[in-house]
């Protein structure tokens, strides 16, 4: 398995190999199944019981590095010299040599802006777990009044209680929203305006992912339902209290699987076809790239500013559907390049922190960002066209004009 830390700290050289080479520890061939473990800087690296791994991996510590946010210019500099990656053929010579920097690194870093949102009313979707529970965490932690909105509220109550314990902010509070649920959304949207008179950062963060041909409870194909149409009707349900409370921003999470998305509005539930998890992910990914763009054209002048998100890819509970731990080989063969490349939901949640709070965004609207860095989207995603027709279609799926909430003209 390719480990590029056993801590926020280290740094290791990976040395990878075939055949009946021997690993630098010399102890056993290449290819054993076996993890590494360390219990502390100076000691020595112990197996660990019960892994398996698909190469055996030399872990050889490095010089310690800090996030690069928090170091001088010259300690960043120092810094950007990362351990190697060589990978090893079975006749013992060098086959390819790069280098990589260590874990959060590859995954993007923390978020670069330390602002703080002291008693600023925040709603995040999704809250429960993965990376919406880890983003309510970093906002508790600047000082947010922090809105829980999930379906379990068993597991939403956990979550809230962990956050209040780890920030010591008690402003923390678990809502129920089921958004596969009109009445749900209705309701919920409903309680914030009776009882919060500003709402000043929405986080619309809950999805499902390549789950089977399910609907939801109003008979809308699940993820375009719950990633696209019920954050839709959500947010516009909200947008008079999030005016009122301008500045004000909401931050969408897509993905980047949005480019192979296309809107098919003839079939934008998937009655006629035949269901395809994978196509109906990246459509509805795709329709929150396009509501982001509709409605930042409908929100100038208000205050309100709203931009699409690609976090990365995370170790989160989003891919369950998948299949990808359904399998010996997806696990062992596949599971290492994973582990490598996929961010933790510590990680994957700093850029919707960065949305949130950063002050060098004030303003920024109706943009995409992967990661912190603002980026073009599909070409389909910019079609003004397109958005616009979305916007009449899911409006009149969700009864949007007969719901009495606010629609942005």
């Amino acid at each position: 398995m390719v480990l590029l830390s056993q801590g926020r700290e280290d740094a290791v050289r990976l040395t990878l190999g075939t055949g009946g080479a021997r690993s630098q520890r010399g102890q056993e061939p290449v290819g054993t199944s076996r993890s590494w473990k360390r219990h502390g800087p100076a000691s020595p690296l112990e197996p660990l019981e019960g892994t398996q791994l698909c190469q055996h991996v030399a872990l050889i510590p490095v010089r310690p590095v800090s996030d690069a946010c928090l170091q001088s210019p010259r300690s960043r500099q120092q810094s950007l010299n990362p351990p190697e990656l060589v990978v090893t053929g079975s006749s013992g010579h060098r086959k390819r040599t790069q280098r990589v920097f260590r874990k959060d690194y590859v995954a993007g870093g923390s978020c670069p802006s330390k602002a703080t949102i002291l008693g600023k009313t925040v709603i995040v979707t999704g809250a429960n777990t993965g990376i919406g529970k880890q983003t309510a965490l970093e906002l508790a932690k600047r000082g947010g009044n922090i809105i829980l909105a999930c379906r379990d509220m068993e597991k939403c109550e956990a979550a809230a209680r962990d956050i209040r314990r780890e920030t010591l902010n008690h402003h923390v509070s678990a809502w129920h929203l089921d958004l596969a649920s009109l009445k749900s959304i209705r309701e919920f949207a409903a309680k914030i305006t009776e009882e919060k008179e500003r709402v000043h950062i929405l986080i619309n963060n809950a999805a499902v992912m390549r789950c089977p041909h399910w609907t939801t409870e109003d008979g809308f194909e699940m993820q375009f339902g719950v990633n696209h149409l019920g954050h839709f009707l959500l947010t516009n349900l909200l947008l008079d209290t999030l005016k009122a409370s301008a500045p004000s921003r909401i931050v969408n999470l897509s993905s980047l699987a949005h480019v192979a998305g296309h809107m098919d509005f003839d079939d934008l539930n998937w009655e006629e076809r035949t269901y395809d998890t994978k196509a109906a992910y990246c459509q509805s990914k795709l329709a929150v790239v396009l509501f982001t763009k509709e409605l930042s054209r409908r929100l100038q002048g208000t205050g309100v500013t709203v931009n699409a998100l690609h976090p990365g890819v995370a170790r989160t509970e989003l891919g369950r559907h998948t299949g990808m731990h359904s399998s010996a080989f997806s696990s062992f063969t596949l599971g290492p390049i994973f582990w490598l490349l996929v961010k933790s939901p510590q990680l994957a949640a700093q850029p919707s922190t960065y949305l949130a709070v950063a002050e060098e965004l004030e303003g920024v609207s109706g943009k995409y960002f992967d990661g912190f860095k603002e980026k073009p989207p599909a070409p389909e995603a910019e079609d003004e066209e397109v958005a616009q027709r979305l916007w009449a279609e899911s409006a009149r799926l969700v009864g949007l004009e007969l719901s009495g909430g606010s629609s942005p003209q």
